[in-house]
């Protein structure tokens, strides 16, 4: 304890000096001058405010994946995964699916809409999936690389709801889809565009693909992803992108530029829309991230090795499908298996359940060298402890999991029920750190920084060493949302907390945003082909 004080009595004693100097370099460099600032006008003065972030860069995964069950265990559930397809079967809802499947070798029940698989068809089948490819982008510096050691984060999607501190929460629209794709553009942590951040419900269902694709492809220059709910929404969207790159459709099928989830109705069933998602992205090697919607107790088994081997399953039986309609062509495994809340029946996210599930997905994903999908999930219904705590849990499970495309990164809220503006930002943060966390420190004789040490001396400080004037802007992680000052200094700025902090973050960022590059030409074209969807009324809905 004495120890302690000592260092601290000793670090507030660091000459006024050789503070200043660290100050007067950051001010200097930071401060940009009156005159620059009024000659570039407004925007670079709101840009002046933002918080500063790490550059937008591809992590990559250097530490080993962390094995939460042995290799006989993970046989276990793989048997076990096999047994279901084989004794059990899959009921698929498509005919034009169950005959590709029956002519790869499975059976189907006469009469009826069971599949069952023979496990060497499926083991055969998987290995030409590829473990590695390239999800491309209308801009190339935002080109992924998925599978491997990289991992690839994604912004929010689905929520029905929204939710801010100034407004409270409401029912998903096209201005605050909108906002929220602008925010994804501007957070350098946000890799890609998981689906609508927030459902756009004011827009008729009919059309409502076509205006959101729009708004994707001209609001971001990320990679995004398109729903299967029916062959002609995901035609649609395939189209669209093609023309947002300006490249034909050879091209097209041999860089895939679009990306759909399917999620298996667990258990046991392939609904059509979603087979159809399959069939079609398939066909032109776009990709498709197979995803069982598994919560132990609900839709699968109470105990988590059976909700996993359910899990497998599913999957499984999903990327063969892919295989079979298009062998090579790049299919996801996704986990997504956690637990119900016994009591209320409710999606609990972020506990220890979920954790173990997505590191065991991992395991399973490599057993079968194939990309895989995770998620950074909470139930919190408040922007509070809850929501850090769950989200932190659910994104370490990932991590550790291996995982190479996080779905719902930043914004999701009350188990996917609502989209948060502040959460987008905390979590935006959180991102950023993973990213730091995940670069090996540098070890060389430059960084071991001996001729500083020797120079400091016992008792000393490096505040004013050279070493440190060279380093001190990027040495350490600089938060967007934590504040370090002690508690006096704190409470006479006015005693901030992460919410209100987050809250002023996101409006600045939005003040601060502007659309990224697109050739007018292009966009002309693109409004062309969604002007012309809307005179043929879109897709045929039944409201």
């Amino acid at each position: 304890m004495l120890c302690g004080l000592s260092f601290l009595v000793r670090t507030c004693r660091v000459s006024r000096a050789s503070i200043s100097a660290v100050s007067d370099v950051h001010i200097e460099t930071s401060g940009g001058g009156s005159a620059a600032r009024q000659r570039k006008g407004r925007s670079t003065a709101e840009r002046s405010r933002l918080p500063v972030q790490r550059p937008f860069k591809q992590p990559r995964l250097p530490y080993a994946p962390t094995n939460v069950v042995s290799a006989d265990e993970l046989e276990s559930i793989h048997d076990a995964s096999m047994r279901i397809l084989e004794e059990i079967g899959m009921d698929f809802l498509d005919a034009e699916a169950r005959d590709l499947l029956v002519t790869a070798g499975a059976t189907v029940e006469p009469g009826s809409e069971r599949v069952r698989f023979d496990r060497e068809m499926v083991t055969t089948l998987i290995r030409t999936a590829p473990s590695q490819f390239t999800f491309h982008s209308r801009n190339p510096q935002h080109n992924l690389v998925i599978g491997g050691d990289y991992t690839a984060f994604g912004s929010v999607a689905s929520a029905p709801n929204v939710l801010d501190l100034d407004r409270g929460r409401r029912i998903g629209n096209h201005a605050d889809y909108q906002n929220l794709l602008r925010l994804s553009q501007m957070l350098n942590s946000v890799h890609f565009i998981s689906g609508y951040p927030v459902e756009p419900i004011d827009l008729h269902a009919s059309i409502r693909h076509l205006d959101a694709t729009l708004d994707a492809l001209v609001l971001t220059d990320k990679p995004f992803h398109a729903y299967s709910l029916g062959r002609q929404r995901n035609i649609d969207c395939l189209e669209m992108v093609r023309i947002a790159r300006q490249i034909d459709d050879a091209t097209l099928e041999r860089e895939p530029s679009i990306f759909t989830i399917i999620n298996t109705s667990s258990p046991l069933r392939l609904d059509t829309p979603m087979i159809h998602g399959i069939l079609e992205y398939s066909r032109r090697n776009q990709i498709v991230c197979i995803t069982p919607f598994t919560l132990a107790g609900a839709m699968a088994p109470v105990t988590l090795a059976g909700a996993l081997a359910q899990q497998n399953a599913e999957a499984l039986a999903g990327i063969v499908l892919t295989q079979i309609v298009r062998p090579g062509s790049p299919a996801i495994y996704g986990g997504f298996t956690s637990n119900v809340d016994m009591q209320s029946g409710a999606p609990a996210f972020g506990t220890p359940e979920y954790m173990r599930t997505a590191m065991v997905g991992g395991q399973l994903a490599r057993r079968y060298n194939l990309p895989y999908r995770s998620s950074n999930v909470c139930a919190a219904n408040a922007l509070d402890a809850q929501a850090a705590y769950e989200s932190v849990f659910s994104l370490w499970g990932a991590i550790q999991g291996g995982v190479n495309l996080l779905m719902h990164g930043a914004g999701w809220m009350e188990g996917g029920l609502h989209a948060s503006y502040e959460k987008m930002i905390l979590d935006a943060d959180l991102l950023h750190m993973v990213s730091a966390f995940l670069e090996p420190p540098v070890v060389d004789e430059s960084t071991l920084g001996i001729d500083a040490i020797k120079d400091v001396g016992p008792g000393g400080h490096f505040f004013g060493t050279q070493h440190t004037q060279d380093r001190f802007r990027t040495a350490f992680y600089k938060p967007m949302i934590s504040d370090w000052r002690n508690y006096e200094s704190w409470e006479e700025g006015g005693s901030p907390q992460a919410p209100a902090k987050a809250n002023a973050i996101w409006k600045e960022m939005l003040a601060a945003y502007e659309p990224p590059a697109l050739d007018s030409s292009i966009k002309e074209e693109l409004e062309a082909f969604v002007a012309r969807r809307h005179s043929e009324g879109g897709v045929a809905t039944d409201f």
